[in-house]
């Protein structure tokens, strides 16, 4: 009673294990706030009890918002060092700001408990979202509690839930798909062709829309196709390529040398096949003759300053070529076909047609891990693909 007598307006927590297990205000200060609401007529406001309560002196970091902008500055940091790219602190603060600040608003970290733990999960699971990303959500939330940790509110992370992340590779095309939108594409573009008219909307568009301009498919879409197949390439790097960051080189072998910008902690040069040397070329030519083609002029579209708006064109293009080849949209078991899965075909027909392919060197080629390659670009992948080699046998050494 004397260190609560002596406490004014702030709480006493009572540990239990060094862990808070209840805490007590004084008389003088119970009343305040009973007669605070009395007179301004309106409920309690749990946000302002838990300010009062839980959140004094040395438990001021008993919150998970106080926490949250601790690991941003933490992660910032990382940033600094080179360890962490910045779109990843833009993704967590995404997070933290729609489902786990909202969640756990008024739960002090030091009462976080496997059952609180569950019922985030059904919150995420209540939100459609799939089994990776609230994987991803729980990795947020353990960063998290480890600091609580370190402010000694808790002694161990609770139990999480077990959420099994379920493996979603998108499409690839055949053969034969590719060879069909590659033909589609430069026919569209010869005979000068109109795509479909877009559904139309009136008023404030929060939706992606075509500009008129870009109704007549030039030759960049079939350029687009047949470069990305043979480069291993993002979308996005579609995006950023500049021809400064185009080398041609011609030796025992014929290639480009793509020094790209750093892409997933990525930043070593990329090679491309020797196919994507012609598609280069014939781009360059073109982009010379409309006085483009400089250094830091962009290879696709390089037209569009809005790069965002120009990758959306080239995923516009690609839908429609798709749709006039008689290319489903979607694959066998519903996967969306979308300009990436040119990407996951580049490398399925290394790994199909390519001979005695490393998968080391064509993962370290693609900016992407051996593991990444087997549990998504290759996971198609069967016996029966490559039947030949299985068949093969190897030839009597004399």
């Amino acid at each position: 009673m004397d260190v609560i007598g002596l406490s004014g307006e702030s709480a006493v927590a009572i540990l239990d294990n060094n862990k808070p297990a209840f805490y007590v205000v004084s008389p003088l200060a119970w009343e305040r706030v009973c007669n605070n609401r009395i007179e301004e007529e309106k409920p309690l406001d749990h946000s302002e009890l838990a300010n009062t309560v839980m959140t004094q002196g040395a438990m001021h970091s008993n919150r998970f918002d106080v926490l949250a902008e601790q690991l941003l500055d933490q992660e910032a940091l990382r940033v600094k060092r080179g360890e962490l790219s910045s779109a990843s602190v833009g993704i967590l603060r995404n997070r933290l700001d729609a489902h786990v600040l909202p969640f756990f608003k008024y739960i002090p970290p030091s009462q976080v408990n496997p059952l609180m733990m569950d019922a985030f999960v059904k919150r995420l699971t209540d939100f459609k979202l799939s089994s990776t990303t609230v994987s991803q959500y729980l990795v947020v939330v353990r960063k998290l509690l480890k600091l609580a940790i370190r402010h000694g509110f808790l002694s161990e992370i609770p139990e999480l839930p077990a959420v099994k992340a379920a493996n979603r590779p998108r499409s690839a095309l055949s053969l034969k798909e590719y060879s069909a939108v590659v033909r589609v594409a430069y026919r569209l573009a010869r005979v000068g062709a109109t795509a479909p008219e877009v559904k139309a909307s009136s008023g404030h568009r929060d939706r992606f829309w075509v500009a008129p301009r870009n109704l007549t498919l030039p030759m960049d879409m079939a350029w687009a196709i047949r470069f990305m197949v043979n480069s291993f390439v993002r979308p996005g790097d579609l995006r950023k390529l500049k021809h400064k960051h185009v080398q041609v080189v011609r030796g025992e072998s014929i290639y480009l040398r793509l020094n790209l910008p750093e892409t997933k902690r990525h930043d070593t040069p990329m090679v491309t096949l020797r196919p994507a040397v012609q598609v280069y070329e014939s781009l360059l030519a073109h982009a010379k003759k409309q006085g483009l083609g400089s250094p830091e002029d962009y290879v696709f579209l390089p037209g569009e300053k809005d790069r965002g708006y120009a990758l959306a064109v080239l995923g516009f293009w690609f839908k429609w070529v798709m749709r006039e080849a008689g290319v489903a949209s979607t694959d066998a078991v519903g996967r969306l076909r979308t300009l990436y899965c040119l990407r996951h075909t580049s490398i399925m027909f290394r790994l199909l047609y390519g001979q005695g392919i490393d998968m080391l060197t064509l993962a370290r080629n693609a900016r992407t891990s051996v593991q990444m390659i087997e549990r998504f670009y290759a996971s198609a992948l069967d016996g029966e693909m490559n039947v030949g080699m299985l068949q093969s046998r190897r030839t009597s050494k004399h």
